[in-house]
């Protein structure tokens, strides 16, 4: 088994920032550095990373975490702000994937299978994620248009996106938006792009999973989806 590999189905990682620990030489096989693609046998060689023993291939678990407003979506926080982590068992050593902003909420998935969090980060599989958008403000046919064709960012324009169920909500909107870019921050910058800055953002559905009845702070264990 490549090393990569090794460390994803432990648990460790995605085999993409495997690769990257291993570059960095954080990673030791029999108490040499490792390198890119060096094969292993979990049954008889020592594998260390950052100097913490690594076994062998761990159960993999899959939680859905309705990610409450005010949460960071990372394994800890300099700032000793409560992070997602505190909310689902522990005992696994799990990570994230599809992270939302602190101040986003909605469905997030935590797991150890690196494998899975490849396929549902990684653009090429163009994972579909559903927000419910409120903005400021009641956007034109003109500027709905624009999210429905792309929207010209800094750092290119984006996918179209499906726009649907609009509802204006006093001088301020809410509406469906379905995109399937990992792009950081993109529905707010999206938005923001056409002068209608996002008030509230809950991710409603993630790949195969929606967020259904599961209340903020509440988690639920999967099975792991056929993609």
């Amino acid at each position: 088994m490549r090393i990569h590999k090794f460390l994803s189905a432990a648990g460790i990682t995605s085999r993409r920032k495997a690769e990257d620990m291993v570059r960095q030489g954080l990673v030791t096989v029999n108490g040499k550095v490792a390198s890119i693609g060096q094969p292993v046998d979990p049954a008889h060689d020592t594998v260390l990373v950052n100097g913490v023993p690594i076994k062998g291939e761990a159960r993999h678990v899959y939680y859905l975490l309705h990610k409450p407003h005010g949460v960071v979506s990372t394994t800890s926080d300099p700032e000793g702000r409560k992070t997602v982590l505190d909310f689902v068992p522990k005992g696994v050593r799990l990570y994230p994937v599809g992270r939302l902003d602190y101040d986003s909420e909605g469905l997030i998935l935590l797991t150890n299978d690196g494998a899975l969090a490849e396929k549902l980060t990684h653009p090429k599989y163009e994972i579909k994620k559903t927000y419910h958008v409120l903005v400021k403000g009641n956007p034109t046919e003109i500027s709905l248009k624009i999210l429905r064709e792309g929207v010209h960012l800094e750092d290119g324009v984006t996918a179209p996106a499906l726009v649907e169920n609009i509802v204006p909500e006093g001088g301020n909107t809410w509406f469906d938006m379905t995109i399937h870019e990992g792009r950081n921050r993109q529905v707010r910058r999206m938005c923001d792009a056409l002068h209608y800055p996002v008030l509230r953002l809950i991710r409603t559905h993630l790949g195969p999973w929606e967020l259904g009845t599961l209340l903020p702070g509440t988690w639920k264990e999967v099975e792991k989806p056929l993609l």
